[in-house]
């Protein structure tokens, strides 16, 4: 299933498979009276149905949109990533084409595929330009090389990116001063102290370029009081099937949390950080963006998911989420519970009361703080602990004189 861009809820509906087949089968032929944007996602997505009748219908609607509508569609800054996907392979206008290589969000896959089908070589050369692009998605320099259309100034600064960035083994260090040159001082930090060895595929330098994309947090803004010494002892080398295997993991964690399967995007990023080794991953646990630590609280190594509640950037918000994530360390919680301005929030130790990983002390330790309400509530709560439930209603019944 596509991810859905629109918020319109009869779009989510239909490009889900939720609407009723003549809902569907109506949105492909272009009948419901839906905004140009919203229709164009429902009929790429629509053309990809195992319905042969919906899927027809919505190619042949989509070969009837006029070129003005497909031009100001490449040219949005809302459009749904898969339309523009569409537009640069299944269009034939050069406007069109050079609209979507243009948009901030047409995918690095989609521009692969569009450099490898282009037949003109100054469109090639527009792709070419934009060097962290080729970096990120390095078969988009394959493609361009490929291209019997390419021009040589493509041809160029394709073979060059490919050859400074790909070619050479070049260490964390070089990826340090790149960033530095970009004003990504936190980013450069992060990688001047890293443990990487790109030279040997550890971490393939497409990986490190995406994931100084999360980094957020200098040294300056860190404290490092929160870990000693003798804790880095828990970071100790790990094997390739260790690694594979927290991958799977947190992909786990994340679905079960959420109860939906895990998008390939979030996967190919879950891969990416849990693919570094645990030293490197505690630095980007307390670095990192909210995405990044979204994923690295989940971390099993317990020293690393520290870390992200450590990490000066964490907002209450997060901290409320994990301290109801069935998934997370029952030390996270713990340590969730002795900071005092966390402590102060009423969600948060709630949430650890309800949490089932919280330690029985710990949440018996909390109870007196929670409404009464919430303690009746708890008292009936089948997956909290005896304990807790049976403390709970003692301080419940306590309170109404019982």
């Amino acid at each position: 299933m596509s991810t859905i861009t629109s918020t319109n809820p009869v779009v989510q509906a239909i490009v889900s498979g939720n609407a009723p087949q003549p809902a569907r089968l109506a949105a492909a032929n272009g009948l419901l009276p839906l905004p140009q944007a919203d229709l164009l996602e429902v009929l790429v997505a629509l053309r990809e149905s195992g319905d042969a009748e919906i899927a027809e219908a919505a190619a042949s609607t989509l070969a009837s949109q006029e070129n003005h509508d497909l031009l100001a569609a490449a040219k949005a800054g809302d459009t749904s990533p898969a339309v523009l996907g569409f537009l640069g392979t299944m269009t034939s206008n050069p406007d069109v084409h050079e609209a979507v290589i243009q948009n901030g969000n047409t995918p690095d896959a989609a521009i692969a595929n569009i450099a490898g089908v282009l037949a003109d070589g100054s469109l090639l050369e527009l792709i070419a330009i934009n060097q962290q692009r080729l970096v990120r998605m390095p078969a988009i320099i394959d493609a361009i090389l490929q291209n019997p259309a390419r021009s040589v100034e493509a041809e160029r600064r394709a073979r060059e990116t490919k050859r400074e960035f790909f070619e050479k083994e070049r260490g964390a260090r070089q990826i340090a001063g790149e960033l530095r040159a970009q004003g990504k001082t936190a980013a450069a930090e992060f990688f001047e102290t890293a443990e990487l060895d790109t030279a040997t595929g550890e971490l393939a330098l497409e990986d490190a370029w995406l994931i100084a994309q999360h980094i957020e947090v200098s040294d300056a803004d860190l404290d490092d009081s929160w870990l000693p010494m003798e804790r880095y002892e828990e970071l100790s080398p790990e094997s390739a099937a260790e690694h594979a295997a927290a991958v799977q993991r947190v992909i786990e964690s994340e679905r079960l949390e959420s109860g939906f399967e895990v998008q390939p995007e979030r996967i190919t990023l879950i891969r990416q950080l849990m693919n570094m080794n645990a030293r490197d991953r505690v630095k980007l646990a307390r670095k990192g963006d909210r995405e990044a630590r979204g994923i690295l609280i989940r971390d099993s190594n317990r020293v690393v998911a520290a870390a992200v509640i450590n990490n000066p950037r964490i907002t209450d918000h997060e901290v409320e989420t994990i301290a109801s994530m069935r998934t997370v360390s029952d030390e996270i919680l713990r340590l969730i519970a002795l900071n005092r301005a966390w402590a102060r929030s009423y969600t948060i130790i709630y949430n650890l009361c309800r949490n089932p990983r919280t330690p029985i002390p710990t949440s018996i330790g909390i109870l007196p703080r929670i409404r009464t309400k919430d303690l009746q509530n708890l008292s009936q709560n089948r997956n909290v602990s005896e304990a807790v439930r049976r403390q709970a209603l003692r301080l419940a019944q306590a309170r109404s004189g019982k």
